[in-house]
């Protein structure tokens, strides 16, 4: 009998569910902005004591888009967990915990710019463009997992805000194709990066930069 623990810790409402051949077993969450690692551990020990001291045959973590500090806190108890447990863990986009089909999804990439990506069969992809240019591309309503104030985006887009679960997410897990689930399996998890990360070099004479 499967016994799966799921983690989605992408947005300030995290979340966990233990799920034991595809029947939730335990669901339990928190809020926090960006202290997940000082209140995640209490509802994960909750999950670890509903599985009634059994092993966790897999371990389904979401990758983000969303809180970098959050996914990065939730993929680490994930791997903490999976080698208590040796159990594998697995990576998954939290997009996939929307549960949500053929819909537009946008966010905030920083730096003047935003992603976006039409939910489908198939992993999503987000892409990343240029926030001025976003509206183009706007066709009906968009989901968000965050605010969107800072994009500007005209007045008539109806903007519905969203939120994945860790319930969902193993939900997403199972409903793939095993052939994905193993390329998935063999992969290390790691938080979704939608660019390479922004890096300011040190200035001329910087300690660093110093030969010895």
């Amino acid at each position: 009998m499967a016994l799966v623990l799921a983690i989605e810790c992408s947005t300030p409402r995290a979340s966990l569910a233990v799920v034991k051949d595809g029947v939730v077993v335990f669901e339990g969450g928190f809020e926090s902005d960006r202290h997940h690692n000082a209140v995640l551990f209490e509802p994960l020990q909750a999950a670890m004591a509903a599985c009634g001291g059994q092993a966790f045959d897999e371990i389904v973590v979401g990758t983000g888009p969303g809180s970098y500090s959050g996914t990065r806190v939730g993929i680490a108890a994930a791997q903490g967990v999976g080698l208590v447990h040796g159990c594998r863990v697995v990576g998954l986009s939290s997009l996939l915990a929307l549960g949500l089909d053929d819909a537009l999804v946008i966010g905030d990439a920083r730096r003047g710019s935003a992603w976006w990506v039409r939910l489908g069969p198939g992993l999503p992809l987000p892409e990343v463009v240029d926030a001025a240019a976003l509206a183009a591309r706007i066709d009906g309503p968009v989901h968000a997992l965050e605010d969107l104030a800072r994009l500007r985006l005209p007045e008539e887009v109806e903007v519905r805000r969203v939120t994945p679960t860790a319930t969902a997410l193993e939900a997403a897990w199972r409903g793939l194709d095993e052939s994905t689930r193993e390329r998935l399996r063999a992969e290390p998890p790691q938080p979704a990066y939608l660019r390479p990360p922004h890096i300011t070099e040190a200035k001329k004479g910087h300690p660093l930069l110093r030969r010895g």
